[in-house]
């Protein structure tokens, strides 16, 4: 940060250092004040203090830093810079821009550099949507600036009173220029500043009732998660977690995006930041990176900031959701990030909890996860923010603390399985351990959306997935031909489901997103030939006939055909006929 010393003279002094956790003494701070340590002056935060002991987490790498180094407080908490020109930005985890550090210092960061969040000389054309003698409150929207395809809203700071417009500019302005100035003497430019740790206020929280709709068929059809609402996917490496958020962040109908890479192995960061701008954007046709922004924390970077970049990357998300638009967050892994929470704790030398995590583990995801919601903001309009959290789970053990923590939390889970994924079946989400709890919340958005029958024939879907899995014991020790005939054709509409439906291909340009009319289409198609089966069972058609039957075989090219309906109509025809020739000759 920038700012000068706020209180002159409260240099206090290194007493101890262990790793990112240091130790000063006479320094006057407060809980969470940003410090500078060291003669390098290195980034750091108050987390604990202790009569004239002050702890700092410092956000950099301290090798080589000594006691009796000085330590200056900025008397200000950790905040992000909030306005035009997020978008289309990569930070790192306490918001410097990489492409910033870069021209500095070249690919290797260099500690004690610091760089503003935003460009403070860029112009913006500033267009006011307010008058003088307008009256304006905490929240209200007084202008907007055309930031990529984005209106980018430009908003009282909530913590500000507000008033009534006393003068109010149009035209090219930076980011620091003022733009309004209120009877009551404030002045207001493009910029606010947040604290990264407080929760940005809301009138009040919503019940959500729409959803998110990700074109993913096992997660729209099966498992939905709510606009406002929580979900998390995990799973051990290669299961497919990064390309399931890449489809998320692609195709999903939130306005914006934020990707917080936390933690994550350096080739898979380096995988994200050079996919990411090559993304097209499906609505607009334009790249994704211009409603996206990216916040890339590896692994190799220190752990404070590690632990900093989940609360750098919702306060940016909530900023655009009291603007009015739908966010999506996605964060990767949370895991990482408790893993950096559980270093500095062993650091402080607090009393660990279960398998070394601090015991405040449970509270710190639930702050997290609670910060999403959809919401009436300040200024009467509705925005939301949806958090969706990869955990990686040593060895895929879904049964260590982060996961157990985190599923108490979210209302949704996607529970990625390494077996699935070993036999292709992508994505790689396992239908019998997932859940969704939205799905009361959501059914009268899909009646009426989608279809009436819809959430009958989702719940038929469930019940044959259900019933498969408890004829495959038996399968697995007498085979599929010792089963009675209707359980052998249940197998095979199970089958069905999972290799017609739940199966998906990301990089196929058609199967990649399913709308919910192509999906309740499809659903609707295999339910039809169950339908027409366990009738033609019941008349003495034998189950080899009744899978033998050559139109069903069609059906899952419909998932690579864009104008399917005239397709799908046809392979239907073709199996009512084929059906009826089976009963005829039974």
């Amino acid at each position: 940060m920038n700012e000068k010393t706020a209180k002159s003279g409260e240099k206090g002094v290194l007493k101890r250092i262990a790793g990112p956790v240091v130790t000063a003494v006479n320094i006057n701070a407060h809980m969470y004040d940003v410090v500078k340590v060291g003669h390098e002056e290195l980034m750091g935060e108050v987390i604990k203090i202790q009569g004239n002991n002050t702890i700092i987490q410092v956000y950099e790498d301290t090798s080589g830093i000594r006691p009796g180094e000085p330590v200056s407080n900025t008397g200000l908490s950790l905040a992000v810079e909030l306005g035009p020109g997020l978008l289309t930005s990569i930070y790192d985890g306490i918001q410097r821009p990489l492409s910033v550090l870069v021209d500095k210092m070249g690919d290797f960061i260099e500690r004690g550099v610091s760089a503003p969040g935003l460009d403070h000389a860029k112009k913006w054309e500033f267009k006011p949507l307010v008058k003088e003698g307008d009256r304006l409150g905490p929240g209200s929207i007084f202008g907007e600036v055309q930031e990529t395809n984005i209106v980018h809203k430009i908003m009282v700071p909530p913590n500000m009173k507000g008033g009534i417009v006393k003068s109010i500019k149009s035209g090219s302005f930076t980011i620091e220029d003022i733009v309004c100035v209120l009877d009551n003497g404030d002045q207001l430019t493009m910029m606010q500043k947040w604290p990264v740790r407080v929760p940005r206020p809301s009138k009040e929280k919503v019940n959500p009732t729409i959803p998110l709709i990700t074109g993913q068929r096992i997660l729209d059809g099966l498992f939905p998660i709510a606009k406002g609402g929580t979900a998390a996917i995990p799973g051990p490496f290669g299961s497919g977690k990064t390309v399931t958020q890449q489809q998320l962040a692609k195709w999903s109908d939130a306005e914006i995006v934020v990707y917080i890479g936390c933690g994550e192995r350096g080739n898979e960061m380096t995988e994200v930041l050079t996919e990411f701008p090559e993304l097209e954007d499906p609505k607009t046709g334009k790249p994704l990176m211009e409603r996206t922004v990216l916040i890339a924390n590896t692994s190799n970077m220190p752990v404070a900031a590690r632990e900093a970049s989940v609360y750098t990357g919702i306060t940016i998300a909530e900023y655009f959701r009291d603007m009015g638009y739908d966010v999506s967050l996605m964060a990767d892994s949370t895991s990482r990030w408790a893993e950096a929470m559980r270093e500095i704790s062993s650091r402080l030398e607090e009393m660990p909890g279960e398998e070394g995590y601090p015991a405040y583990l449970a509270a710190r995801l639930s702050e997290f996860y609670e910060r999403a919601g959809l919401i009436k903001t300040l200024n009467g309009d509705s925005g939301s923010v949806s958090v969706i959290g990869a955990v990686s789970p040593p060895g895929g053990d879904f049964s260590e603390p982060v996961t157990q923590n985190t599923l108490r939390i979210v209302k949704v889970f996607w529970a990625l399985d390494a077996k699935l994924s070993q036999r292709r079946h992508f994505p790689a989400i396992n239908w019998l351990n997932s859940y969704s709890l939205y799905l009361d919340t959501l059914h009268d958005w899909y009646d009426k959306e989608v279809s009436p029958e819809w959430n009958l024939i989702r719940s038929w879907a469930m019940e044959i997935l259900q019933k498969e899995a408890e004829l495959q014991e038996i399968v697995q020790l007498v085979g599929s031909d010792a089963l009675p005939e209707a359980e052998q054709i249940t197998i095979e509409v199970a089958r069905m489901i999972r290799e017609i439906f739940l199966q998906q291909n990301a990089y196929d340009p058609v199967d990649t997103f399913c709308d919910m009319t192509k999906q309740y289409d499809m659903m609707k198609a295999i339910r039809a030939y169950s339908d027409l089966a366990y009738a033609a069972q019941a008349v003495g058609v034998t189950p080899t006939q009744i899978i033998a039957v050559k139109a069903k075989g069609e059906m899952p090219q419909i998932k690579f055909i864009k104008d399917y309906k005239p397709a799908l109509e046809k392979i239907q025809k073709d199996m009512e006929a084929e059906f009826n020739a089976l009963r005829s000759s039974a």
